[in-house]
């Protein structure tokens, strides 16, 4: 069964698997009750996670069985609820590139925001485009999140400066990427075509590059002013581990001034 959930997960394009995970969470969270890890996204707690990731990134006791958060999408939510208005402040404009569908149904009914969601080809998309040249006016959005989107994409820099071209001055947007953190500079490399070896050089068989330390710099140079947040430096060890997010797991929150 493990084996086949990998393959599963390695190899189904990505609409598949949003389709497919909606049936998932219905059985998936009997086989993990527990108490041992907790999922501050949905609340509920599990023995453990289900693992996640391709043979190179591969990785154990990350993904929640219930509405499969991942590490960054947890942090993402302590975020929100903890150091932003986001659920608070009155008619916000959203929109929300390649929608997690973690996030998607608790964003649609929060009657404070205007939700938008756009994609290339996921069925959750309200809009689907190529965000190399999005199909919308200038400053129209108070807030942007584009995560696990620019490590896919041709020209991640004109992808960047497109976002930061329709959200609002004062704006602000929250943009991840996978990180390999011990690399200073992003890695590519376009001779490399073949699904097997990006995965081994990319971590991933769709992926185009690999983003080092100088991720912020390539946001920076899109316009965008970028803020760190490392929230291993306010949440106990104890609550970091139970709700498994690597001490790594830094957040891109990006402002448009």
């Amino acid at each position: 069964m493990k084996k086949l959930y990998k393959y599963l997960l390695n190899h189904l394009p990505r609409p598949l698997l949003i389709r497919l995970s909606y049936i998932f969470k219905f059985f998936a969270p009997w086989f993990y009750k527990g108490n041992k890890v907790e999922c501050p996204v949905c609340e509920k707690s599990f023995r453990k996670f289900l693992s996640y990731g391709s043979d190179v990134a591969h990785r154990e006791n990350v993904l929640c069985p219930y509405d499969l958060t991942l590490e960054r999408h947890r942090v993402m939510w302590l975020y929100l609820k903890n150091k932003s208005d986001f659920f608070t402040k009155q008619n916000l404009k959203v929109m929300h590139i390649a929608p997690e569908q973690c996030f998607y149904p608790l964003f649609k009914k929060q009657n404070n925001l205007d939700y938008t969601t756009g994609d290339l080809v996921s069925p959750i998309a309200d809009l689907h485009f190529d965000l190399h040249k999005i199909p919308l006016e200038d400053n129209q959005y108070d807030v942007i999140f584009c995560n696990h989107v620019m490590e896919h994409v041709k020209d991640d820099l004109q992808c960047m400066k497109e976002l930061y071209r329709i959200l609002k001055p004062g704006g602000w947007g929250i943009m991840q990427v996978p990180i390999d953190i011990s690399r200073t500079e992003t890695y590519e490399d376009w001779s490399i075509t073949d699904p097997k070896e990006r995965e081994k050089h990319f971590w991933q068989y769709d992926h185009v590059r690999l983003y080092g330390l100088n991720y912020p710099k390539r946001l920076e140079e899109a316009g965008f002013r970028v803020e760190i947040v490392d929230f291993s430096k306010e949440l106990p060890a104890e609550k970091f581990e139970r709700y498994r997010i690597p001490k790594t797991e830094l957040l891109y929150v990006v402002h448009k001034d």
